[in-house]
């Protein structure tokens, strides 16, 4: 497994932990940095992923909700929420990862960790949100 893909797991697990305790993503961070700073210094994409998320998370929130047909974010399962939140924030902020690979990694993250729908709509939402990326203002 490529070590931006198993750093995108890891920053997922910390998303999922951090909104399931109701704490901030890098507080989550810290705390697990201290028994697994090995871990965290071998993917430095996943510190990146969480501090961005939780840097431009109420933009992407909006963002989500607007373009989710049919779905309102509390509705959503969150597992898929933070895997959107990650993917957005790698299709409009990270400048060093192609467009489909950000929306690719997020559809392979929703088929092995969510349910049989959510590739789909993890893919749907993501490919609006890059195509509207040259209109959105962020």
């Amino acid at each position: 497994m490529a070590a931006r893909t198993k750093a995108r797991k890891l920053a997922l697990d910390i998303l999922f932990a951090a909104e399931l305790r109701e704490e901030q993503p890098t507080a989550v961070l810290a705390a697990r940095g201290r028994p697994n700073q090995d871990e965290l210094s071998e993917y430095p994409h996943a510190v990146r992923l969480i501090e961005g998320v939780q840097e431009h998370r109420e933009r992407i929130d909006e963002l989500i909700a607007t373009y989710a047909t049919g779905w309102t974010l509390e509705r959503m399962p969150v597992v898929d929420r933070n895997i959107l939140r990650m993917g957005a924030y790698e299709l409009l902020w990270v400048e060093d990862v192609p467009d489909g690979v950000a929306v690719s990694e997020a559809v392979a993250l929703a088929t092995e960790l969510s349910t049989d729908e959510s590739p789909r709509f993890v893919n749907g939402l993501l490919a609006r949100l890059q195509q509207l990326k040259p209109s959105l203002s962020l």
